[in-house]
């Protein structure tokens, strides 16, 4: 089994290089295009709750004075499905969902970076509504082909086994990882290189996961992914070239939230994606304590927002982010092992 691992390692390896290499290639002709039709991301006005954004808006002041191209995250929806093509790693049983969910993620986050490029409304792109029903339908087809069709039905539960739950109630499982993640990677994506490196961690360790699973597929899935991530992060670190968009951010959320699922270690997701939780979490706080208790928790939401507020250099945050989201990813991969979620 080693030596099978070792081969594979170097396999991965090399499409992880190959989707770097696509990316780093792709990145000048989205630049280019970019900067020649002026995309420049519309910041939000008012809050999901209705208020106006002064304080987030006054932290990124800076950012909406020198005007940097959004929707980037086109490169990581072309080269991530290109190279899982041309090296053959589409497999039924282990890359189709992951791809298929990075893909139709991907597409909800362009339809809601294109309408925030082209609207004028306040909400600068899709209604939370709506963004939130499309992700929904999303997750549950998926979810429905994964328990139905792939005929999944229990969940591994940490140092305790696997739990029947069955067809319907594993539908509605994956659909909340594909939704809850591909939502909790789109609010962390709001300094410059936070989501980008953060989601290399997490696609890291399930890739690392997945490779002691032997699922050789859904491994190389994971690297291809930190692959284009690698490229992307180059041109992301601050002062950033561009911004994924919503069309990277949810192509990444939906993605890891499939590969949690089809790796078994869903449960594992809140440790591995440990900042993406906080994140959401201090978001949900937020709009919860303003709806029924008329006062903010935080001074600004989410919390790496709350951290600049009181005076934490941007590059400050995202590192220190980034060291804790490293942690949490090699503690996930601990717990995977000794946890007896890899057979």
């Amino acid at each position: 089994m080693l030596n099978e691992i070792n081969q594979s390692l170097g396999y991965e390896l090399m499409l992880s290089l190959g989707a770097f290499l696509l990316s780093i290639f792709l990145t000048p002709i989205y630049t280019n295009f970019a900067y020649k039709h002026k995309l420049w991301k519309k910041q939000k006005s008012v809050a999901v709750t209705g208020e106006k954004l002064s304080v987030m808006n006054k932290l990124h002041a800076d950012k909406i004075k020198r005007h940097f191209p959004t929707m980037a995250g086109v490169i990581m929806l072309v080269a991530v499905p290109v190279t899982v093509l041309v090296c053959r790693c589409l497999v039924r049983g282990q890359t189709w969902l992951p791809l298929a969910a990075f893909i139709g993620g991907g597409l909800i986050g362009f339809i809601d970076d294109v309408l925030n490029l082209t609207g004028q409304s306040a909400v600068a792109g899709l209604r939370a509504p709506v963004k939130f029903a499309m992700i929904s339908v999303l997750g549950a087809a998926l979810g429905w082909f994964f328990a139905v069709k792939l005929g999944w039905t229990s969940i591994e539960i940490p140092f305790v086994g696997a739990l029947e739950i069955g067809t319907i109630p594993m539908i509605i499982l994956f659909a909340f990882a594909v939704v809850a993640t591909g939502n909790a990677v789109n609010i962390s994506d709001g300094l410059d290189g936070l989501a980008g490196g953060l989601s290399m961690m997490a696609y890291g360790a399930y890739g690392v996961i997945a490779l002691a699973q032997e699922q050789w597929y859904l491994a190389g899935f994971c690297f291809v992914v930190m692959g284009s991530l690698l490229a992307y992060t180059w041109f992301n670190i601050h002062p950033a070239r561009f911004m994924m968009g919503d069309t990277g951010s949810f192509a990444l959320g939906a993605g890891l939230g499939a590969v949690s699922m089809m790796t078994n270690c869903f449960l594992l997701l809140p440790v591995i994606g440990g900042i993406f939780v906080a994140e959401a979490g201090s978001s949900l706080i937020q709009i919860l304590s303003k709806k029924f208790f008329h006062r903010k928790i935080f001074i600004s939401a989410p919390f790496h927002h709350h951290l600049q507020a009181k005076g934490w250099e941007e590059s400050k945050v995202v590192m220190r982010f980034w060291i804790i989201g490293g942690v949490l990813a090699m503690l996930g991969v601990f717990l995977a092992m000794s946890g007896g979620m890899i057979g």
